[in-house]
């Protein structure tokens, strides 16, 4: 691995291990109101269409830091399900 492959594998897990503190927050506050579920889509979107360039490419290191990003934004994603469903039942 040269010193490429690990700016890449340091970039991407940076970016990935951005959204760990949301998702803290919303496990502990049980609550997702700030949060746009169309933002997370988007963002889960183009994580999708990284892993895909970074298979064409054979980019190993564009393959895992996504594939470990998006498997993230999934869990705020079910968080977003979960605990939208609830915060909109209290609104009524």
């Amino acid at each position: 691995m040269n010193w490429v492959d690990i700016l890449g594998l340091v970039a991407g897990i940076c970016v990935s291990v951005a959204v760990i503190p949301q998702i803290k927050k919303a496990w502990h506050t049980k609550t997702v109101k700030d949060i746009s579920p169309v933002m997370f889509g988007m963002l889960m979107f183009g994580v999708f269409l990284w892993i895909i360039y970074g298979i064409i490419k054979r980019d190993i290191a564009i393959i895992i830091t996504n594939s470990f990003s998006l498997i993230l934004n999934s869990v705020m994603l079910y968080l977003l399900i979960k605990y939208g469903k609830k915060n909109s039942k209290a609104d009524f």
